[in-house]
């Protein structure tokens, strides 16, 4: 399979819930992933957002960023990544036919957008008490009688699956759930392409990207994009590594606005970090 044919199954605008792609149809000014976009935006689930810190739980200081103002940042790095990146591709004869070179930087917008969406209040201090909570043997009536890889779902919380879980179930749940996202979309979101008994087995570790609940619709769309291996486990979507970088620029670089804000660092100390990616930066 040479590289056009990968790229043709990756970029598959296949909808989750809907019936299969009509290419004569695809709108380059409304693509489908511009629609994930705005399905994420719209949501009750992305405004929550505005109402969680992104480091520094508990603050007063309202210029803190939030989860919501951080996946916004992320967005528009993402976006750019995923430009350079289709525009590369282009120039390469490797995308497919029905693709514009718009289309991984728009999948990437969407997906940096969502990539905290199941995160829960206070950070990752969220995640520990949430993991006490059902791992504390006062309150194991509740998952006792589960079988032991659902016991590791509530034990292990984690963010990654829980966000997964909203754009699949949870939103628009009285319309049988979901947000019905582009495959695409949906695999770029994710950075752990394994449960949370997996994750345990194999490195002990709570970090994973979804519940035993939601198995069958991981492995669907893993599946149609090529992405499941010979051995039977999964790859991660080429896309999600730039969507994981955009992350990663903002939390290391942008985020620390928060910490010279709250005087806990200072200008001087920003500047020595971004030094070497700026050399003409003084204070």
């Amino acid at each position: 399979m040479n590289f056009q044919e990968k790229w043709r199954k990756l970029l598959l605008p296949l909808r989750y819930g809907g019936s299969g792609v009509d290419f004569k149809k695809l709108d380059p000014a409304r693509s489908p992933f511009l629609q994930d976009r705005d399905r994420i935006i719209y949501s009750s689930s992305f405004r929550r957002l505005a109402r969680k810190t992104q480091v520094h739980p508990l603050v007063r200081n309202d210029h803190i960023h939030t989860r919501l103002s951080h996946s916004l940042e992320v967005s528009s790095v993402g976006r750019s990544l995923g430009a350079m990146a289709g525009y590369f591709l282009r120039r390469r004869d490797e995308l497919p036919e029905y693709a514009a070179p718009e289309f991984p930087g728009q999948i990437l917008e969407a997906a940096c957008l969502a990539h905290d969406i199941g995160n829960p209040p206070f950070g990752h201090a969220g995640e520990f008490a949430i993991r006490d909570w059902f791992g504390d043997p006062a309150n194991h009536t509740y998952v006792n009688a589960l079988e032991e890889t659902y016991q590791s779902d509530f034990r292990c919380f984690d963010g990654n699956a829980q966000g997964f879980r909203v754009v699949n179930v949870v939103e628009n749940n009285r319309d049988q759930g979901g947000f019905r996202l582009t495959y695409p979309t949906l695999a770029s979101m994710v950075k752990y392409p394994w449960d949370s008994w997996q994750s345990r087995t194999r490195s002990g570790k709570c970090k994973f990207n979804y519940y035993q609940a939601e198995a069958g619709i991981f492995e669907e769309v893993f599946c149609a994009l090529g992405l499941k291996t010979r051995r039977g486990d999964f790859a991660r979507h080429p896309l999600s590594l730039l969507a994981e970088a955009a992350d990663d620029t903002c939390y290391r670089i942008v985020d620390m606005e928060d910490a010279r804000e709250l005087d806990i660092i200072t200008l001087a100390d920003i500047l020595k970090v971004v030094e070497p990616l700026a050399p003409s930066l003084r204070l």
